[in-house]
């Protein structure tokens, strides 16, 4: 292999490793492992490939110019293949955050641009080396940044519409294929669309990062109070005579008694389960993390059992008094993944100490 085809291919493979690195390096929650970052670029790699074969298919059954072509219809398709990971992890709330849908979106998207570029460079390997760093810096970022854009806008509009799936998808669709459509369009003026790029997606990367952080510092600030206050109030005798309490009697008229035995039992669970969760990710802020004890697995597994015993309606009945939001069922999830356990005392105390510390002037 010659020192030209070397040089070129660092050029084309380096910028969207660093400006993924440096996605990840930012993360300080550590919402993404690095094993689903690699996992994320091995999809969007499946994705490049498979879009191969579809986009010639494509243009031949639509007897488009190949200009035409990747301006209107290309961008539509690739963005379509990136997104299909996503998609199952939104709707499966495996990304409750603006940040681990940004770093999964630019992962997918990475592994795309690399395929594709590693495709370039075998079929064009004396291409100038100025070819090679408009592919690098211009199009393997663009697929990053198209797809995180998705990413971003879908985790978005999940929290405020989770049952409407073309409300939540298509924005974002929309928006990445209209980037990727723009960028296809300056592909005369290389130097052009690349330098557009590289002014957009760092900035918007910056100010995504910013305000999610700043955002899960607040739902770590009121969930944490009221997680508290509800467990306490489960475990009091007074329960029975609370709001919660008396509502949960009078599903006795539509339930069993030993289903809303069970109800109990599974409110209990799931606020003892999301103060763990928020001890995850006050203590991933802190740069520690340790494995999942075996109390907390038997917890999960109970809750499990509890989820089939009380079924979809009884946990619909529920709503009223535990709600169920996006990144309540995304806390729980990522507690399952298998990451450390806090005991409620020393939660209490670490969670106390580092959100008070935040309010305290400079």
């Amino acid at each position: 292999m010659s020192p030209q085809v070397i040089a070129n291919a660092l050029v084309a493979l380096l910028p969207v490793l660093v400006f993924l690195g440096a996605l990840v390096y930012f993360d300080s929650f550590k919402l993404v492992s690095l094993g689903s970052v690699l996992g994320a670029i091995a999809v969007g790699g499946a994705a490049a490939g498979l879009s191969y074969s579809l986009n010639s298919q494509l243009i031949d059954f639509l007897r488009m110019e190949f200009v035409t072509y990747s301006r209107y219809a290309s961008p539509w398709l690739e963005e379509s293949l990136k997104a299909a990971l996503l998609v199952y992890l939104i709707r499966s709330r495996r990304i409750g955050m603006l940040v681990d849908a940004a770093i999964y979106g630019f992962a997918i998207g990475s592994g795309f641009a690399l395929v594709e570029n590693f495709y370039y460079l075998a079929t064009r390997p004396d291409a100038h080396i100025a070819v090679q760093v408009i592919r690098g810096f211009g199009t393997a970022i663009m697929h990053g940044g198209a797809t995180a854009i998705f990413a971003i806008v879908s985790v978005a509009l999940a929290d405020k519409r989770p049952d409407s799936v073309f409300v939540v998808f298509l924005p974002g669709l929309l928006a990445a294929a209209t980037l990727h459509s723009g960028f296809n369009h300056l592909l005369a003026k290389p130097m052009l669309a690349t330098l557009g790029i590289l002014l957009v997606l760092p900035p918007l990367m910056h100010f995504v990062f910013q305000r999610s952080e700043n955002a899960l510092r607040d739902w770590l600030d009121a969930d944490l109070d009221s997680d508290m206050q509800l467990l306490e109030l489960i475990n009091s005798d007074d329960f029975s005579q609370s709001p919660v309490g008396t509502y949960l009697q009078s599903l006795r008229e539509r339930f069993r008694g030993e289903v809303v035995a069970d109800m109990l039992c599974y409110m209990r669970l799931h606020v003892e389960l999301a103060l763990r969760a928020k001890g995850v990710l006050l203590m991933r802020e802190s740069g520690l993390d340790a494995p999942v004890d075996e109390e907390t697995r038997e917890k999960l597994t109970e809750m499990r059992y509890l989820e089939r015993s009380i079924g979809r309606t009884g946990q619909l009945a529920m709503r009223p008094v535990l709600p169920m939001t996006s990144k309540d069922l995304w806390q729980i999830y990522m507690l399952k993944r298998g990451r450390i356990f806090l005991s409620l005392s020393a939660l209490r105390r670490t969670s106390r100490r580092a959100l008070t510390s935040d309010r305290r002037p400079p």
